[in-house]
């Protein structure tokens, strides 16, 4: 075996094993009867609006990765582009975060055959997606904070006007060649790693950089509609597990979940949602078991998007199998 085999095989099983702990440690900390309790008594008949919202979502995200991609010239059906999303979901139930995005970028080059443009698509797609997730869920904060952390808002505010400021500066040219020096020589204490990264970050929006704010706030309008299909399909989920706190006290939950959800650490968020999920609906008074069976309905979104991605992917199998 390979050095750098070795090395991803002992990342998987790290992950595996930071999901394993997680799990444990929050079903170790809750009553499986009153779960099952939940489960039986759950509104399954709200499910049909989750999982409606969750495909209409990502059929959005379809529509706006299709704009991006006009821009550096790849014009690709929305269509595939949702199947390449699903079929990424269904990767994503072994590969974690990040990782299972590599799955959507193949085969959208498969298509379009310019890898280059593909990736910084992606990446200015994937980077406007957790911004516009963040900033929403920083407005949710500010409205619906828990009352025994009153400094919160403050807080949320003030992070919520430094992304702003960071990502008008990062769009503009003359700006973005004055603060990029800065900020390579901040990052010179930490790994190489991380200053490949920032590199790399830099590179993919030189590109976007000359399309103009009018095309920026095209793809904010976009990923607003992709982000409140995909919040409210979370509060329908919580109404479904009987949980009635304020809605945007649900929306910066969600918003947690997802950022959390793209730090490669767990297998398909497993764990972390369900930890995340349970510490803070505690600060609304919600019990363990409710959480986690809001955590399973939110997980099922997930399974629904992947057996469409299962679906596509036997298409594609049966298609290259038939004779020409």
């Amino acid at each position: 075996m390979t050095e750098d085999k070795t090395k991803r095989v002992l990342k998987l099983l790290l992950r595996f094993s930071v999901t394993a702990a997680l799990l444990y440690l929050v079903f170790s900390r809750i009553d499986l009867k009153e779960l099952a309790q939940g489960i039986r008594d759950a509104n399954y008949s709200l499910l049909i609006i989750v999982w409606t919202l969750a495909i209409l979502a990502c059929w959005v995200r379809s529509v706006k990765m299709r704009l991006i991609l006009k821009k550096q010239l790849c014009d690709i059906p929305t269509g595939k582009i949702f199947a390449a999303s699903s079929v990424a979901i269904l990767y994503g139930l072994m590969l974690p975060g990040l990782l299972s995005t590599g799955v959507k970028w193949y085969i959208l080059k498969q298509h379009t055959h310019k890898g280059s443009s593909v990736l910084s698509s992606m990446f200015y797609n994937q980077v406007t997606d957790i911004t516009v997730k963040l900033l929403i869920g920083l407005v949710a904060i500010i409205v619906a904070s828990p009352a025994q952390y009153s400094r919160l808002p403050a807080v949320a505010a003030g992070l919520l006007a430094l992304i702003v400021l960071a990502w008008i500066l990062m769009l503009n040219t003359w700006t973005n060649k004055k603060i990029r020096p800065a900020v390579e020589y901040l990052l010179r204490p930490f790994p190489q790693k991380i200053q490949d990264t920032a590199e790399t970050m830099f590179g993919q929006l030189k590109t976007f950089q000359k399309t103009g704010f009018k095309f920026h706030l095209k793809i904010l309008a976009v990923n607003l509609l992709d982000t409140v299909l995909g919040f409210t399909s979370f509060v329908f989920a919580a109404r479904a597990a009987a949980i009635y706190v304020p809605a945007m006290a649900l929306v910066w939950q969600a918003s947690v979940v997802y950022v959390l959800g793209r730090v490669p650490i767990s297998i398909a968020n497993l764990g972390v949602r369900e930890f995340t999920l349970v510490e803070f609906l505690a600060l609304y008074g919600i019990e363990a078991p409710t959480a986690i069976l809001l955590s399973m309905i939110v997980f099922s979104r997930t399974i629904l998007l992947a057996f469409i991605g299962a679906a596509f992917q036997i298409t594609w199998a049966v298609r290259k199998k038939r004779p020409v």
